[in-house]
């Protein structure tokens, strides 16, 4: 599966107009207890996961959720992000605090899917069960439910 890449002037100037200002998306509650996980790499010290409660695909087609990144001794880095798959973009709309609050990040801006640094985890999401394509894979439940066989089919 491929995802869409496009650009240039006019497409970030649409894109922009529909894309909700950081302070316009509530961060949802959370619970880490009942992550559904996915692998990063193999060689990941952080073990990835989504809270399902909290996977919804908005009327623009932007594909949210809260992430959890666990290391080996419990430290916790939560994110409120989504994913458009039509421009295979990522935007951090939150970081929880750790004790009782989200910051939002109210200059919050799309960044380009890469299989390589801070965007990793989303690109790796977005391809094995976010996507399809340049679309959104469905629904919550159907994306949920390809995660949790480990992936789509490649074609």
């Amino acid at each position: 599966m491929a995802l869409a890449i496009s650009g240039g002037p006019a497409m970030a100037q649409d894109r922009d107009a529909v894309a909700p200002p950081a302070l316009a998306v509530k961060p949802p509650s959370f619970d880490t207890q009942h992550l559904q996980t996915f692998e990063v790499s193999p060689s990941s010290a952080l073990v990835y996961g989504i809270d399902p409660a909290t996977l919804a695909v908005d009327g623009q087609g932007v594909v949210r959720y809260v992430l959890v990144a666990r290391s080996a001794s419990g430290a916790l880095n939560v994110l409120y992000e989504g994913i458009r798959c039509q421009t295979a973009e990522l935007i951090t709309y939150a970081r929880w605090d750790n004790r009782s609050a989200w910051n939002i990040d109210e200059a919050a801006e799309w960044r380009p899917l890469s299989s390589s640094g801070s965007t990793r985890h989303a690109m790796r999401l977005a391809r094995t069960a976010v996507c399809d394509g340049p679309t959104p894979n469905g629904d919550a439940t159907n994306m949920l439910r390809t995660l949790k066989r480990g992936g789509m089919v490649e074609r």
